[in-house]
Formats: structure tokens, sequence, C-alpha cells
């Protein structure tokens, strides 16, 4: 088995739904007491969402490219950025390691195409709505994105930040989203990725007529099976 390297803290909600997906998904594929080798470093967000906020984009990447070689040094075979925003200064987190960087945009990619679709609806931060960092990856492997209208990028937005990120979920939080998905939908979204590692806390394909692509899920699974390959 492999050692996963995690470098997580984006928020540590969804690190640890990282963490457990992981254990869960090497002990079903093994069998009996196996978890999952792995090192986690856990970043004080605080301080990245400071930056995010000021646009200190590179000086976030360089906090983050140096964890990432720690988690090298600490014996990591490959490496697993648990956010879907952070994803933006994916290029220097790969150029400070030598091990595998498993990008969470092209996991998602063949995922959506896996289940033969094209046309998907985006949900994540306003840095990953806005910018291209993260449509441009995706569009890269053939895909149509749909991004949500000004407004409803603020509300999905504003519930990341102001209540998933702090373990707060909330039924009239889910009613928003679901309006937020239901336009989407109209508008020929084939299905919803769910972009940011929070959102997860709050919806699942339950909540959806569309098909929905759990970013940390998939993340996760791609991460155990890079792990017990060969």
């Amino acid at each position: 088995m492999k050692r996963i390297g995690l470098l997580g803290g984006m928020s540590w909600e969804s690190s640890a739904l990282y963490y457990s997906l992981i254990n869960e998904g090497v002990r079903d594929r093994l069998g009996g007491l196996h978890s999952a080798s792995c090192v986690l470093i856990s970043v004080d967000f605080a301080q990245i969402e400071r930056l995010q906020a000021q646009g200190e984009w590179q000086r976030a990447g360089e906090i983050l490219a140096g964890e990432a070689r720690r988690i090298e040094q600490a014996g990591a075979d490959l490496l697993v950025l648990c956010t879907n925003t952070m994803h933006k200064v994916a290029a220097a987190i790969e150029d400070a390691v030598s091990i595998p960087f498993l990008h969470l945009g092209d996991v998602t990619a063949r995922a959506v195409l896996d289940a033969g679709l094209r046309t998907v609806g985006l949900l994540g931060t306003r840095f990953t709505m806005e910018q291209a960092f993260y449509v441009d990856r995706l569009a890269a492997h053939g895909l149509e994105v749909l991004l949500p209208g000004p407004e409803d990028q603020a509300v999905v937005n504003a519930i990341i930040y102001d209540e998933l990120v702090l373990g707060d979920i909330r039924d009239e939080s889910r009613r928003r989203y679901q309006a937020v998905m239901k336009d989407l939908a109209g508008r020929g979204a084939g299905g919803i990725i769910l972009g940011c590692t929070e959102i997860e806390l709050l919806i699942g394909q339950g909540d959806s007529e569309l098909p929905v692509f759990a970013t940390t899920r998939l993340h996760a699974e791609a991460a155990v099976t890079a792990a017990l390959a060969g």
C-alpha cells in the first residue's frame, strides 16, 4: 500500500471527511482491520482565507508548497490537496514535490464523462466559480460548465464561508442550494459538480433531481485506488 499525503485544514471539517472516506475505502477494498497509510498536515485556515480575500495567491501557494514538501519528507508516495479552491495554486504545489499530485479537477472531469455527461453546473466558492483555473481544467476535458448567476453565486459562497466551514448545517441553506441547482437544470445542466469540499456536508444525491458529483468523495476514492494500485 502506498502512503497517501493529505494537505488539509481548508477547512478541517472537510479534511475530516477526507480522512474518513479514505480509511473506509481501504477497509472496504481490503477487508478485516485494514486502514489507510497516510500523512496529514492540516494548516490554519484563517491564514489561508485571509490571503484568499486579499488576493495574495502567490503567498498562499508558497505556504502550501512548503507544507507539501514536508508531507513528501514524511514519506508520502502521492499527494492529495483536500480543497477545491486552493487548486488555483496547484502548479506551485506540484513544482515543490517529486511525488504524484492527484488533481481534483481531473478526477471530477473523468467521473462526469464516465457518467455520459458533457454539460454540468458548478457550485463552489466565489473564487472557484468566478476564476478560470477550475472551469478551464474541466473544459480541457471537453466539458461545458454552467455557473449560477451573480446573486446565486453570492448565496452559494456565503453559505460556505459563514456556515459550512464552521460545521453549521441549516435546512434553509439546503433549500437555497436546491433552488440554485434547479435553475442550473433549467438552463441545460445534466449534472451538478459540488465543487467545494464543504458542500457535501449539506448536499447529497437525495437533495438533487440531477446527478451530483461529490468532489470530496471522488477525490478520496481516487486516492485509495492510487494507493492500492499494483
